[in-house]
């Protein structure tokens, strides 16, 4: 059986590790089960998403993570130059792709994607190539997303103020949309178990994917918000919780 973990909110809040998630993720492995990590992020490089993990006691390889960089990246042809509004992350999915990438300037394409150094002077470079007929692109379109700190504004939050000076629409990879949901398929072949924290991304995804969907009330979704759709086939405090409800059940 393979389990699609999503990252923010489930396994991590930033850089901090949910209580119980890297023994949750253990007792899967024990148990046999192919374990797959997610991130509708794409500001971080796989490596550094990795390095991550194993910071927190979690082996990690970059063979187990998809981002919706790689989704996006996928929505490129080799050859191209693509306007990159984004992290480190997109530069190098797109590379990898054989894409070439710019800051600024004419482009094929424009990527957008979450970064903290987002600024007028980036927003205008993506206006404009996208105004001189550049396609726009999106990793995602989350408007925020968890933080130890409280919500945090997201990629769709950027890529709403391209879209509001272009009048463009834009194509998006991440969760729930069908890039992401082919490049699965293509890795990883039939899901069985998706755990998000956002019915609107994870679980739709897993709808599209076939798969369970159990809902994390550790990131996004509180209890508060249920119910919520579509409808989990199981909702628990943590990862932690929903592994062990699965395994001992």
């Amino acid at each position: 059986m393979t389990w699609l973990l999503d990252l923010d909110g489930v396994v991590w809040l930033a850089d901090q590790p949910i209580e119980g998630s890297p023994e949750a993720v253990g007792q899967l492995r024990e148990r046999g089960e192919q374990v797959v990590f997610l991130t509708n992020n794409s500001s971080r490089e796989i490596s550094e998403v990795v390095s991550m993990l194993e910071g927190m006691g979690i082996e990690g390889s970059p063979e187990e993570v998809i981002t919706s960089a790689q989704a996006g990246a996928a929505l490129v042809e080799p050859g191209e130059t693509v306007l990159v509004c984004a992290g480190p992350g997109v530069d190098e999915a797109l590379r990898e792709r054989g894409a070439n990438t710019v800051r600024e300037g004419e482009a094929d394409a424009v990527m957008v994607g979450y970064h903290g150094d987002f600024d007028f002077g980036r927003l205008t470079a993506a206006v404009r190539a996208v105004m001189g007929g550049a396609r726009l692109l999106a990793t995602n379109g989350d408007v925020t997303f968890p933080s130890p700190d409280g919500t945090m504004p997201g990629a769709g939050s950027l890529l709403a103020a391209v879209v509001a000076a272009t009048g463009a629409e834009a194509t998006v990879a991440g969760k729930p949309h069908e890039p992401v949901a082919d490049l699965i398929k293509e890795r990883f072949g039939e899901i069985e178990t998706l755990v998000g924290d956002r019915p609107s991304t994870d679980g739709l995804l897993a709808k599209r994917l076939g798969a369970q969907f159990l809902l994390a009330l550790s990131g996004v979704t509180k209890e508060v918000d249920l119910p919520v759709e579509p409808e989990p086939d199981e909702v628990g405090p943590d990862l932690a919780a929903l592994v062990k409800s699965r395994t001992e059940g």
